[in-house]
């Protein structure tokens, strides 16, 4: 993107892994809409306006399905840093007050509400990881910096403890639509991605995955 990131200790860069790869999906967290596929509406940021820039990247880790998703059926994703692999990702120079409103709504709080605040609160202070308590996206994890801006997604503390779930063929569109977008990644090299993620043998198989992400029939 042509925009150039400030020093700015009231920013940080949100790093999406899943149908966040997308910056179209990604607006409606911060200005609020229903993702193409999705079945919830957001309220939006209470500042609704873009990133100051954003860009793409591979980080060492493993994408896991798992739980359910209310906005798409079938498991979500998780950030895991400790399978082996490479997670794709794409990060937000968001404001820290963003930041805070984009994972409340993750976890179904309301925007500029008392955990958007609070958690707004403590990002200054996150090293490695931070758990904010029981859910879905409950840990913040720390994946480095960029221009002195720190560097931060959102998972499970424990992804393993979580009930592996395959996801749903809207899903799998929505972030094959981010990878091809972000990364510039083929249908064949999306498919052995999701393929390898979602783990799940006879639910998922190449050729179901490879359909589902060309808008072919969903399993």
């Amino acid at each position: 993107m042509a925009h150039e990131p400030t020093h700015d200790a009231e920013r940080v860069w949100y790093v999406g892994y899943a149908s966040n790869l997308g910056v179209d999906r990604f607006r409606c967290y911060l200005a609020g809409g229903r993702p193409e596929g999705g079945l919830r509406t957001y309220p939006g940021c209470r500042d609704g306006s873009d990133p100051a820039a954003w860009f793409s990247f591979e980080h060492p880790g493993g994408l896991v399905f798992a739980g359910t998703s209310g906005v798409w059926g079938g498991g979500m994703a998780f950030f895991d840093p400790d399978r082996p692999g490479a997670v794709a990702c794409r990060a937000y120079l968001v404001t820290v007050e963003q930041f805070g409103d984009v994972v409340a709504q993750e976890m179904r709080h309301p925007p500029g509400g008392d955990f958007a605040r609070a958690l707004a609160a403590v990002v200054p202070e996150v090293g490695e990881l931070h758990t904010l308590g029981p859910g879905r996206y409950e840990t913040v994890l720390r994946l480095g910096a960029r221009d002195g801006v720190p560097m931060l997604t959102v998972t499970s503390s424990d992804v393993d403890a979580v009930e592996h779930n395959a996801p749903s063929a809207a899903y799998l569109r929505s972030i094959a639509t981010g990878l091809r977008e972000s990364h510039g990644w083929d249908d064949g090299r999306i498919t052995d991605y999701l393929v390898a993620a979602a783990r799940l043998d006879g639910v998922w198989t190449p050729a179901r995955v490879a359909a589902a992400i060309s808008n072919g029939a969903a399993r």
